[in-house]
């Protein structure tokens, strides 16, 4: 595959930063959670297509990336070939963080040597967990026992509760700034698209938005098929939901 990059390619923006991608085994439903040190994370590194797949690319971040995997993965590459292709198309891919999980919950992710210490992932059935630049491998391992652990939950609740064990755990020595929730519905459309993109303690602030948002989803699911549906705020009202 020809490469992506001139030969004049200057490195991207450093991230510092710990995710956790994830398929539902149940409903085939794709997510990414994530927290990291700099502003607005959930607009670089998480990217997703319904029925085809879930990408995320940081530590020396090439935005870039995601769309090209996300062809990819359409064209109906397994994550496999689609990590090895874009190494293959990126001269800095050894200062890359990038994770794939495709379309049947196949995984595969690389640490790029020059990340920053600690750096690493792990995996599991449908699942990546992946940092850089973290306090010690103690965050990949609580995100990923999160993952296992709620197995049995839908995969917004799990990815969420991955994302607080990795804060909990230490995540960045210096501390978060911002953090992100994506999670797509099989129909084609984000059904949870949470974005801090800017507070002292955003994986809290991420929490909070998603506890709002939660009991809403089986409206925004109902609504496209039946646009009589009403209003969300009376729906809620109804069902005894604080709106």
């Amino acid at each position: 595959m020809k490469a992506l990059f001139p030969e004049s390619f200057e490195l991207g923006e450093h991230h510092h930063t710990f995710t956790v991608l994830g398929r539902c085994p149940r409903t085939g439903r794709l997510g990414i959670a994530l927290a990291t040190g700099e502003l607005a994370v959930g607009g670089r590194v998480p990217f997703i297509s319904a029925n085809v797949g879930a990408v995320a690319t940081q530590a020396y971040t090439d935005p870039r990336l995601g769309p090209l995997a996300i062809r990819l993965l359409e064209l109906g590459y397994p994550a496999t070939r689609v990590l090895k292709e874009l190494k293959d198309s990126d001269p800095y891919a050894d200062h890359r963080q990038i994770g794939v999980i495709d379309r049947w919950g196949h995984a595969d992710v690389m640490t790029g040597a020059n990340n920053s210490d600690w750096a690493g992932h792990a995996t599991g059935p449908g699942w990546i967990a992946m940092a850089n630049a973290v306090v010690s491998q103690d965050v990949v391992d609580a995100m990923g026992a999160a993952m296992t652990d709620a197995e049995d939950k839908d995969i917004e609740t799990r990815l969420m509760l991955a994302v607080e064990a990795g804060a909990a755990a230490g995540g960045q020595p210096d501390g978060q700034r911002s953090a992100g929730l994506l999670v797509y519905e099989n129909a084609g459309f984000a059904i949870v698209n949470l974005r801090v993109d800017d507070n002292p303690d955003p994986t809290s602030e991420l929490r909070r938005l998603f506890d709002a948002l939660y009991p809403l989803i089986p409206y925004y699911r109902e609504r496209p098929d039946n646009p009589t549906i009403g209003r969300v705020k009376d729906w809620a009202a109804a069902r005894g939901i604080a709106y």
